[in-house]
């Protein structure tokens, strides 16, 4: 049975007086009663692989792929089965530590774990029984949710796949759950302490940043980066940041989440002030030392963050509901000390 933490939710008749309606982007037609219990009114969720109608409150939650499980929880309800942390999971327990922390607080058990080293492990998410599926920030093919919506109606992402900005990904889960206004209840707090704590690093105020990803240290002939498609690159105007003209024109030609260029295009990120990677002092010595990539204005002025490959700091630069407080300080003093130097 879902559990919810009753003082965070409002009833459907609360709900439904205040006139909720559905968010307009990604579209929803109703906002639904509260999850779990009392009166419900169909809710309906348009997405880039389909049309989703949640028909009756659900009282079992599962969700699937990267961090959906956080928007429940952060909610008050505890999902039935979530995918194991595949990244970043320091101990090897297959739940990050925001999550840990999140059901210790709500006296909730660890959920199934579904591994999805091989992809979705769809036996097991049956096995959980669940009235509705989150996948709001995914990676699903059509095929993915052609089969998961026979378990269950599932909730795929709104336009591109790994895309779903932090925002929608509350709104969209939230919505399905019937708890609508509590999503942006979330957002909003969320928010207001990011502004909050970036107001505290002045330093990083309007800096350009491009977040380098997937640089192997062995073959610097290439350079991928996370385009304005990815929420890592996004959460830098989050933090009161800027996108690089450069990162923002090649982002505008694709709808992919990152991209790859020769090194002898380095020259294309002139604009760049900040890099963020992950890595260690390896892959910055390597930046460093390398002919074309050490002419970049943020590698030449020592304005590179390195995030600790796979760990908690490092999985956390991708801003889901409850990793952006987990983060927040220690991300902002990085961003900072690199601006130093910028």
């Amino acid at each position: 049975m879902l559990r919810v933490s009753r003082p965070a939710v409002l009833s459907a008749a609360a709900l439904l007086a205040a006139g909720l309606t559905a968010c307009s982007s990604p579209s929803s037609d109703s906002s639904g009663g509260e999850g779990g219990s009392g009166d419900w009114t169909p809710v309906t969720i348009e997405h880039a692989l389909g049309t989703t109608t949640v028909e009756s409150a659900p009282e079992r939650v599962a969700t699937v792929n990267w961090a959906n499980h956080e928007v429940p929880l952060a909610l008050g309800v505890v999902p039935v089965g979530m995918a194991s942390a595949n990244f970043g999971d320091d101990d090897g327990d297959g739940v990050l530590p925001w999550v840990e922390e999140k059901l210790t607080e709500l006296g909730a058990e660890t959920p199934v774990l579904f591994d999805e080293t091989d992809g979705i492990d769809f036996e097991a998410v049956a096995d959980t029984r669940p009235d509705v599926i989150l996948a709001a920030y995914s990676g699903l093919t059509q095929e993915d949710y052609d089969t998961l919506s026979e378990i269950a109606p599932v909730v795929a992402y709104p336009e591109t796949a790994w895309g779903t900005p932090w925002r929608d990904m509350i709104r969209l889960n939230s919505q399905a759950l019937g708890l609508a206004e509590e999503g942006e209840e979330l957002i909003a707090g969320l928010e207001e302490e990011i502004a909050e704590s970036a107001a505290g690093h002045p330093q990083i105020e309007g800096r350009s940043a491009m977040f380098l990803t997937h640089v192997d240290t062995t073959d610097l002939s290439e350079v991928s980066f996370y385009t304005t498609h990815d929420t890592r690159a996004l959460f830098f105007e989050d933090l009161g940041m800027s996108t690089p003209e450069s990162v923002a024109t090649a982002s505008a030609e694709t709808d992919l989440f990152s991209l790859t260029h020769s090194a002898e295009q380095a020259d294309a990120f002139d604009d760049v002030e900040i890099i963020v990677t992950y890595g260690g002092d390896e892959l910055v010595e390597a930046l460093e030392g390398d002919p074309l990539l050490s002419q970049m204005p943020a590698v030449e002025n020592g304005a590179v963050v390195s995030l600790p490959g796979d760990s908690p700091l490092g999985t956390a630069a991708n801003p889901t509901p409850l990793a952006i407080s987990w983060v927040l300080d220690e991300y902002l003093s990085l961003l900072s000390e690199a601006a130093g130097g910028a």
